[in-house]
Formats: structure tokens, C-alpha cells, sequence
């Protein structure tokens, strides 16, 4: 696959991607490109909208305050999402933004929120953790936007699991592990099993939830070493470990 061009603007649209396509931009994107970035007429911008692949397109100046692209040609076919889905306990909102978006830039194709017993946020806003994956793939060169799921209680998640997922296996990031060490967990799973990744609250679970996780034949325990880490640090460091160990770093 052709390397992302670091160096032009991309953006995220809703618009089929073809040849020529015109497409109409919003007034925030309109600023953004003509009074953030300071583009002029015919300057280069690169466009994805998660099914077309990245299309290379053309500024038109409509005035002022509009403007539209039109598209000339792909620069990178489209990409699958990647089969790597991370749970997670919702957060309160500016450390729920960063870890929608280290987790976008780690490899994952589907955010789900699950409602755990000391998870900090009862209210999930769904169109903000989009808005923060979609930014998060313009910045970084991700073709296919992720899955953002309701959220589901752990109790029902754990119920419905093999019904719903098949074969996927749930790495459970568990504090109270024996071991420090995540790797002597992940050499269990075979390479190119679908994997799911849960890092709970800040509070942790409680040891009933502890209990119930590792009473489960698809659940598998996994440390994070010796630190505490805060929930949004430990989604990084669990999609770093997996993705080294079993995922496409490998």
C-alpha cells in the first residue's frame, strides 16, 4: 500500500469518493482550510471517507467564507478495519477524547463502551467519541473510521459474548494478576485469533467483576507490569503489547 503523504491536509468526509467528484464543504471546514490552514485556490488537500479509499483533491474558493474539493485521483486504495475491537469503562470527557484517539492511532476497529461498577461516567457521549475518532484518523492516515458502539453493562457483555462473537477472545487487563508480565498471557492465543481488549475504570473492577471475568472460557487475564497506570495510559500500553505480540506490528 502506498505511504500516507504527510505533508498535505486530510479530510474526512461523508461525500462518495470518485474522479471528479465536487464535493460541498461545511462552514467548518470551509474555515478551517481557508482561514486556519490559509489555503488558497487549486491548493491540495487529501480526502477518505472510510469506503473509497484517499482521493487527492482540489481547493475551490466560493468566497470568503466557503469553498468546495474536487476530487482528481486515489492516492491509496481502501482499507479493511482492523479486526482488533478495545472496551473500555468511560472515562470523564477529556480523558474519555484522548483515549478514543491513542486508541484510533493504536489499531482499533471498534471502540465499546462498557458500563462496569465503578465506572466514573454514566452518560456516553456517542457523537463526540465519533467526532474524536474521525479526527484522530485525519491526523494519523487511517483509512476506515472505527465502530462506536452503545454502551453495554459487563454483566450483559459476558452473557451475550459467544452468542454475539464467535471465537473472539476477551484479554481482560487485570491489575490483581500473580505475574507482571503481559507477554507470559498473550503466548497462550494463537497468532490471527480476533482478539477484543477491556481496561476498566480508574477505580478498577470490583472483585465480583473480577470474579465473573475470569470465570469465562473466552476470557484471558493480562497484567500491565509493576505501575499503576491511569485508564487512558492503560489503553495505550495494552493495544502497544497486544499489537507487538499478536496484532499487525507483528
Amino acid at each position: 500500500m502506498p505511504r500516507y503523504e504527510f505533508r498535505l491536509p486530510r479530510l474526512h468526509v461523508e461525500e462518495g469518493l470518485a474522479a471528479g467528484a465536487q464535493i460541498a464543504l461545511d462552514r467548518a471546514q470551509s474555515n478551517y482550510l481557508l482561514n486556519v490552514l490559509r489555503m488558497k485556490d487549486g491548493d491540495e488537500v487529501l480526502l477518505f471517507n472510510g469506503r473509497d479509499g484517499e482521493w487527492r483533491a482540489a481547493l475551490r474558493q466560493e468566497g470568503r467564507k466557503q469553498a468546495s474539493l474536487v476530487a482528481g485521483s486515489m492516492t491509496r486504495p481502501q482499507a479493511p478495519l482492523p479486526d482488533l475491537h478495545y472496551l473500555f469503562a468511560p472515562l470523564k470527557r477529556a480523558r474519555l477524547d484522548y483515549m478514543v484517539q491513542k486508541a484510533v492511532e493504536m489499531g482499533a476497529g471498534a471502540l465499546r463502551p462498557v458500563v462496569t461498577r465503578y465506572t466514573q461516567s454514566g452518560r456516553v457521549n456517542l457523537e463526540r467519541m465519533r467526532a474524536n475518532a474521525v479526527e484522530a484518523c485525519e491526523q494519523c492516515g487511517v483509512l476506515a473510521v472505527p465502530a462506536i458502539d452503545e454502551p453495554v453493562a459487563l454483566e450483559a457483555l459476558l452473557a451475550g459474548w459467544q452468542a454475539s462473537e464467535g471465537a473472539r477472545i476477551l484479554v481482560f487487563c487485570d491489575e490483581g494478576e500473580a505475574s507482571q508480565n503481559p507477554l507470559a498471557a498473550l503466548d497462550k492465543l494463537s497468532q490471527g485469533v480476533p482478539l477484543a481488549v477491556l481496561v476498566g475504570p480508574e477505580g478498577g473492577f470490583s472483585e465480583e467483576e473480577r470474579a465473573l471475568l475470569r470465570a469465562q472460557p473466552f476470557v484471558v487475564p493480562m497484567p500491565l507490569g509493576p505501575r499503576v497506570l491511569r485508564a487512558d495510559t492503560a489503553a495505550v500500553a495494552a493495544l502497544a503489547v497486544v499489537q507487538a505480540r499478536l496484532g499487525d506490528w507483528v
